[in-house]
């Protein structure tokens, strides 16, 4: 892949082998991020963990303290009173069997995708779709369940899903680079906390073995995994 002048440049700024607090490299992604537009900050997780093994699969969902600096467009598989409590609650997309035949017509135009219980049978159905696009919903992520409108609620307000991919890896945005270094610093903390929290009894050995954060159109900044507890020090003391 070809990167262009700013890129490089801001790859010129970057240590590729240095470990930093998360303080120290998110200071370093606002720093160096050069777009004309307000880019995406990213965070990606390398888990020492066998995502092939079923126990060993990482994933759920997390409330950003300071959100994501983008709201969520939410289709919602519900019908009677749940779809109403649905599109009460600000869902884009509302629907039951008409939404499946949209979904399964092409639709895909939303970011996260809640189901009542009694509509699994036919979302069940449009797994291949869904997916490998991550949307497919599920009991374990709060996105298969009865209260539509909590979860409308919260997913639009900051809420995002986290699961391992096929090489252990959790990847997810936690913000802007417009936001505050502390801010910033808030949602990086609380994602490493909650992914150390559901650590799977059965992986063994090191469990965080990379972190790494960036923005949309940067190069990545490595975080020491040893050393992440410092940033509730900063945070403690602002």
């Amino acid at each position: 892949m070809k990167h262009g002048k700013n890129y490089k440049n801001a790859l010129a700024q970057v240590d590729r082998e240095e470990l930093l607090t998360v303080v120290e490299a998110l200071d370093k992604v606002k720093k160096i991020s050069t777009a004309k537009f307000d880019e995406t900050v990213e965070l990606a997780i390398r888990l020492g963990v066998d995502p092939r093994k079923a126990e060993q699969i990482v994933r759920g969902t997390i409330s950003l303290p300071a959100g994501t600096g983008k709201t969520n467009r939410v289709a919602v598989f519900a019908s009677g009173e749940a779809a109403q409590a649905a599109r009460d609650a600000g869902a884009d997309e509302v629907g039951a069997e008409d939404l499946v035949a949209k979904v399964a017509g092409g639709f895909l135009d939303f970011d996260v995708a809640i189901a009542t219980p009694d509509l699994m049978g036919q979302v069940g159905g449009l797994g291949r779709v869904l997916g490998p696009r991550g949307l497919m919903p599920n009991p374990k992520t709060g996105t298969v369940t009865m209260d539509v409108a909590k979860a409308v609620t919260e997913f639009k307000g900051g809420r995002v899903e986290y699961r391992t991919d096929k090489i252990g890896n959790v990847q997810l945005r936690v913000g802007k680079v417009s936001f505050s270094r502390d801010d910033l610093v808030r949602n990086v903390q609380a994602v490493i906390d909650e992914v150390v929290r559901v650590k799977p009894a059965s992986a063994k050995g090191r469990y965080l073995m990379s972190i790494t954060v960036s923005s949309s159109m940067g190069p990545g900044v490595k975080i020491d995994p040893t050393h992440t507890r410092e940033a509730d020090e900063v945070l403690a003391s602002a």
